[in-house]
């Protein structure tokens, strides 16, 4: 790493903090000789701009100040190209961050940054309607959902977390998901070990990148790994709430239980659409890396080998 640049939303919450975090992280980069500097933006729009021009001035590497959001919208230039992304975790979840083993305090993660590897991963890719009823495709490192929770980003947009406070977020957000109708869609996903593609009526389906979310929930789908050219599907068969919470709190307990009508399965393609594609009876939303991205209909897919990631190295 020569030149990198650090992006960060000036807006975010604890800004005083973090400006200071941001100096000692810059600090610390740049007496590892690595020539650093600050980009505030304050929209995926701007971020997207702010890091294409990072990248025509040379850096070979830009840092995500943030969360996962944050990570996702820097991913969105970086894919394809061989400048590096690198994490200094300022979110709530940083669930990008557990995966990877990387020290949760910006300057040890500042620190880890300079002695890291450049490690090539595949991305999760999604194409759906976004909301204003545009065909776009976006990649994601996490997870992409399909059903419950991408309902709940819709209701719950992610200001609401500054303007409620995390405890009415998450209160809010529970009670989103006990008043969820269970809607039944369609999918259709290609599995290793079947040739033709199999199919389903589901009420979730969750594609996960990662191990390790971090925090309570930890592995939410066993098998998943960056290190893997595909992805792990959680398929929500059921509309048994009391499957879910089950589910959850098999993750939670870290056991392997197996939950009646919630199958795991790996995949590189998924197709979802409404069960009535012509008049769905109401819209089932889809969301990547806990960002909300749009409705059905949606495919799901696997980019081998399309992102670098700046990752402390392994057996360290």
């Amino acid at each position: 790493m020569r030149k990198a640049a650090l992006l960060y939303n000036p807006e975010s919450g604890g800004s005083k903090q973090k400006q200071r975090e941001l100096q000692s992280a810059l600090e610390i980069l740049r007496g590892g000789g690595v020539e650093a500097g600050l980009l505030a933006s304050n929209s995926r729009e701007q971020a997207a701009e702010l890091v294409q021009q990072a990248i025509a001035a040379g850096c070979d590497a830009v840092f995500a100040c943030g969360g996962d959001g944050t990570i996702n919208n820097i991913a969105q230039v970086l894919a394809n190209t061989h400048v590096a992304i690198g994490i200094l975790p300022m979110g709530t979840a940083n669930a990008l961050a557990h995966d990877l083993g990387l020290p949760l305090k910006i300057p040890a993660a500042a620190k880890a940054a300079l002695n890291a590897e450049r490690r090539r991963v595949a991305l999760g890719q999604i194409t759906c309607p976004d909301l204003s009823g545009l065909r776009k495709t976006r990649y994601f490192l996490v997870a992409a959902g399909v059903g419950v929770d991408a309902h709940m980003c819709y209701k719950l947009l992610t200001s609401a977390k500054q303007r409620l406070g995390m405890g009415a977020y998450y209160a809010k957000a529970w009670q989103m998901w006990f008043t969820y109708p269970m809607t039944r869609f369609h999918v259709e996903y290609m599995t290793p070990e079947v040739d033709p593609p199999k199919s389903a009526a589901v009420t979730e389906l969750m594609a996960v990148r990662i191990r390790n979310f971090g925090g309570v929930v930890r592995e939410l789908a066993p098998g998943a790994s960056l290190d893997r050219n595909d992805i792990r599907l959680i398929l929500c068969h059921t509309d048994r709430r009391l499957a879910y919470l089950a589910y959850v709190t098999r993750a939670l307990l870290g056991r392997k239980w197996t939950i009646p009508g919630i199958e795991l399965a790996y995949s590189t393609r998924a197709v979802c659409d409404y069960a009535e594609p012509n008049s769905p009876a109401r819209k089932i939303y889809v969301e990547a890396d806990g960002e909300l991205i749009g409705s059905l209909p949606a495919e799901i897919s696997i980019i081998p080998h399309a992102l670098t990631l700046l990752a402390p190295r392994r057996g360290k």
